[in-house]
């Protein structure tokens, strides 16, 4: 299924061509404090002289600036372009060296940037073009790793993206509309907000993503979204857009969704050591026509955890681990951010009305 926000249709932001050139970003951030309120229920930011209403909560932005210019300096050697060949065409998205040693180099970027290619290429930052080989993929968290046969790369540091806050300041890296070595920058405008960016391979991918209003275009996929250090925050993977444009894509209107790296490790070492990932599995199916607010869930698969712990059909899934659900989208996003084996408390209403709270153990199965 297809989830809209405010009318908005999320889509993948892989670029069609490319078409060469640099783009510039701002010299650097300011020192000063700037005192804002977030809206509690739409994680909207509002200037404010350092009083908030009941319903918005104070938040501060900047305070421990750093250089854009030195962070670009820092980032930019381990960033690529990803150019692939597919049988209907090509197109260009982006890439992060995160591992080197002396014969090789291991890119994370998006699945949907390399799906369906039948040639993979890099673009490093010095301008040498090597062919890459696919080392594993998981569409379900729309993820890749890619290797080259080059070593001794320049690697990106990750950073912990559960440490973020809304109001914190990111940079995104990039080759949006095969501009090579573009740098943006903006604010973490959300977190944790529930997001399907369609599908690749037949598979919906869920991002319990990092929303930021800076500019995130096609061609952007995959590249990386920094914090104020200069560590790998996010890995950019789609916007919202109001219209179509560009061959069915449209630019940028300060709504970009990147894949936190908190979440994103997991499937990255899972990768490397056997080639494929595995994704949490509840163990239930959703009914897709229910309107109401919450996850209806229409049955079970037996033997798994859902089945095991007798959650009836026809019971709505409110919150999961505290945090409300409002919709099918919104439940499976916050189980795909867990790992296999967690535990998770859902509270519910059951089909006759009561109220019940269930804790399980997810269990695991291949993610493709």
């Amino acid at each position: 299924m297809r989830k809209t926000i405010a009318k908005v249709a999320i889509g993948f932001v892989i670029g069609a061509t490319t078409v060469g050139g640099i783009a510039t970003a701002a010299n650097n951030w300011g020192s000063s404090v700037t005192n804002a309120c977030v809206d509690n229920k739409t994680g909207a930011l509002y200037a404010s002289n350092g009083n908030c209403p009941g319903n918005r909560s104070a938040v501060t932005i900047g305070g421990t600036p750093g250089s854009i210019k030195g962070i670009v300096n820092q980032v930019s050697p381990s960033v690529v372009t990803v150019n692939v060949t597919t049988a209907n065409g090509s197109g260009t998205g982006s890439g992060s060296i995160f591992k080197t040693d002396s014969n090789n180099s291991w890119i994370v970027t998006n699945n949907h940037v390399i799906d369906g290619g039948v040639t993979i290429k890099v673009e490093l930052d010095n301008g040498d073009e090597v062919p890459a080989t696919l080392v594993g993929k998981d569409s379900n968290y729309d993820l890749a790793v890619i290797k080259i046969a080059k070593g001794n790369q320049p690697v990106i540091n990750f950073g912990d993206s559960s440490a973020l806050q809304i109001g914190d300041p990111v940079i995104a890296f990039g080759s949006p509309l095969g501009l090579d070595h573009t740098v943006t920058s903006g604010i973490v405008s959300s977190l944790n907000r529930p997001v399907t960016t369609g599908q690749t391979g037949g598979t919906d991918s869920y991002v319990d993503a990092i929303q930021t209003d800076a500019a995130i275009n096609p061609g952007n996929s995959g590249g990386p979204l920094t914090d104020a250090t200069g560590k790998l925050v996010g890995i950019n993977s789609a916007i919202a857009s109001l219209g179509s444009s560009l061959g069915g894509q449209s630019g940028s209107i300060g709504l970009g969704f990147s894949i936190p790296i908190n979440e994103a490790k997991r499937i990255i070492n899972e990768i490397l050591a056997t080639g494929k990932s595995t994704r949490p599995v509840l163990g239930v199916y959703f009914d897709t026509t229910f309107t109401g607010r919450g996850a209806k869930i229409s049955g079970t698969t037996n033997g798994d955890p859902a089945a095991v712990a007798g959650i009836p059909a026809g019971t709505i899934i409110n919150q999961i681990d505290g945090v409300k659900i409002s919709d099918v989208v919104s439940a499976i996003v916050r189980i795909r951010s867990h790992a296999p084996g967690d535990k998770i408390n859902l509270q519910v209403t059951l089909p006759s009305g009561a109220g019940k709270n269930y804790t399980l153990i997810l269990g695991s199965a291949a993610s493709n």
